[in-house]
């Protein structure tokens, strides 16, 4: 085992005991708790006040949907003004032009569901203002949204029968109060410390080693990074992201911000068990969850340390692994752990370039997606994993012949609807429109887009194809990565991705909150000898294989079309 595999090993381990009392305190936090934060409360009470909100009004699941629903339509129409008119606005020593209508919808749409689909270049496409007040605070609140719908789902499952999920407005200001910015305070300094910029200066002229003139762009940028991380967001302040040497100077900055990507939504699987007094059941979600997490990462590690099978055949020894696309600074096996990471998480951001994996590795972090409920984004990761474990139980009560049971109550054929539309409608999402894209591209490359739908795509053959499918799949799992050889600012894309963000964000987080509303307004049914329990490792056995199943069902005719037969067409 070599030092880069130990260091990827280090990176998790150290995330994990960082996660555990983070998960502790953020139970504490919306449970009212006493903790250190709580000097926030003179803050967070004149908020409270201007803005008319009463905090410890309860809401039901309909209220708590509405509430949500209205002010992120609020900040998608101030986004896409901001983007648009960007250039008439202050903070532009650049002097950046303002967004085409279709892109700055794509833009705000994207940073609105915490998906950060970038189709412009970071220091290019935007201003210093946007990137700030309309970038960085997007990432802020559409994290605490995420924390938010978590902790009204925590609520439906902790009381025996209830209507009241909590208050919307209390649960999102104390996300970003308490935790997230916090964190992000900590994250930047560091950040700051290593090299990442800080400075409202325009482009800087250097001269480099070779004697060429060259113009780098900088500006205020380790705070947005910050966020950008711990709050899954991952839209990158420069075009390529954290593969760029001042947004991720040095493999600590590369750790720190691999941590970050991971820290809390491994924190809320805990925090689910503190809060809950079910530690269990957290521990249950949360081994599910790392299996198939350690399984993709030591299969990325595999492939890309090992190099390209193309070149082995040419007799070329790859002593460094698979190089093409990574910064040399931080080596593959880095990057192949950034990968899951950041797939597993609804992040999006990338230290190397996606496009560049090898065949097997791309397919890995396209699959990530498809499950997405790896730990997933700040608080959307488990509600989408609620989704399963719904199913699961409908399937296990079938199986013993008994009515399904989650936490004292039924789960009747209602629950179970919303559920497999769910599952049915992401691969709709996905494979609809990736079969759409294929077709534009194979028959009307004479359409008059800003960019000829044949010249979409930089390859050919199966990896072109991996190319339209990781798109759509980083779209409706509001990730944000993507396979970059892909030409994607034009009409169609942004378009045609805006929709499925917006299905693929808002759709998958009502859902869950409508089942437990429902769920929660039922009954309770005390525990028997005779009830499923769901807090049991056999139960989450089956909870994997229902995520399996469901995902191989759903995808793998696609993913057979492009990175595996991609995969045997090196042999």
């Amino acid at each position: 085992m070599n030092s880069e595999i130990i260091g990827t090993i280090l990176i998790f381990l150290v995330t994990l005991l960082l996660a555990y009392p983070l998960g502790k305190y953020i139970a504490k936090v919306f449970s009212g708790e006493k903790t250190f934060s709580n000097f926030m409360n003179p803050v967070e009470r004149l908020l409270f006040r201007i803005c008319g909100i009463n905090p410890n009004e309860s809401m039901n699941w309909k209220q708590f949907l509405k509430a949500m629903l209205t002010i992120n339509m609020l900040w998608l129409v101030y986004a896409m003004l901001a983007l648009v008119f960007q250039d008439k606005l202050p903070l532009n020593p650049d002097g950046n032009p303002g967004q085409t209508p279709d892109l700055a919808f794509n833009t705000a749409i994207s940073f609105l569901v915490n998906c950060n689909l970038q189709h412009y270049s970071g220091e290019s496409g935007l201003t210093y203002f946007t990137q700030l007040f309309v970038i960085t605070f997007l990432q802020f609140v559409s994290a605490a949204t995420g924390i938010a719908m978590l902790v009204a789902q925590f609520n439906g499952i902790k009381e025996k029968t209830t209507q009241n999920l909590g208050n919307f407005w209390n649960y999102f200001v104390k996300s970003i109060t308490r935790i997230l910015l916090p964190l992000s305070i900590i994250v930047a300094v560091i950040l700051a410390f290593n090299g990442t910029p800080t400075s409202y200066d325009g482009k800087d002229n250097i001269v480099t080693l070779q004697g060429d003139s060259v113009q780098v762009s900088r500006g205020p940028a380790a705070g947005m990074i910050a966020i950008k991380q711990l709050g899954t967001n991952g839209g990158g302040w420069f075009g390529v992201n954290s593969a760029h040497p001042l947004e991720n100077p040095n493999y600590i900055t590369n750790a720190v911000e691999t941590i970050s990507i991971l820290l809390i939504p491994i924190a809320l699987v805990f925090a689910l068990g503190f809060y809950l007094n079910r530690k269990k059941l957290a521990n249950v979600i949360f081994a599910v969850m790392t299996f198939l997490f350690v399984i993709f990462c030591s299969v990325n590690i595999y492939y890309e340390t090992g190099g390209n099978p193309a070149i082995d055949q040419l007799g070329i020894a790859q002593t460094a692994g698979s190089m093409e696309g990574k910064e040399v600074r931080l080596g593959a096996a880095a990057t192949a752990l950034w990968s899951v990471a950041t797939t597993s998480t609804s992040n999006g951001s990338v230290n190397g370039m996606h496009d560049s994996l090898t065949p097997i590795s791309g397919g890995v972090v396209i699959l990530d997606m498809m499950i997405n409920a790896l730990y997933g984004g700040v608080g959307v990761g488990l509600l989408n994993y609620f989704i399963f474990i719904i199913i699961a139980v409908f399937i296990s009560g079938l199986m013993v012949g008994r009515t399904p049971e989650f936490m004292g109550h039924k789960v009747e054929a209602r629950e179970v609807k919303i559920a497999a539309l769910v599952t049915l409608l992401s691969a709709f999402l996905i494979k609809g429109f990736t079969a759409l894209a294929a077709y534009m591209v194979a028959h009307h490359p004479e359409m008059g887009w800003a960019v000829q739908p044949g010249a979409w795509l930089n390859n050919p053959s199966y990896h072109g194809f991996s190319e339209m499918l990781y798109e759509y799949t980083s779209a409706n799992a509001n990730n944000g990565s993507g396979f970059e050889g892909l030409g994607d600012n034009n009409v169609f894309w942004n378009v045609t991705t805006g929709i499925v963000l917006l299905l693929g964000r808002f759709l998958p987080i009502i859902a869950p909150i409508a089942i437990i509303g429902l769920l929660a307004n039922k009954k309770f049914i005390p525990e028997s000898p005779g009830t499923l329990r769901t807090d049991s490792y056999t139960f989450g056995a089956m909870t994997l294989a229902v995520i399996i199943i469901i995902t191989a069902l759903s995808y793998l005719p696609a993913l057979a079309l492009g990175p595996l037969a991609e995969y045997f067409s090196l042999y």
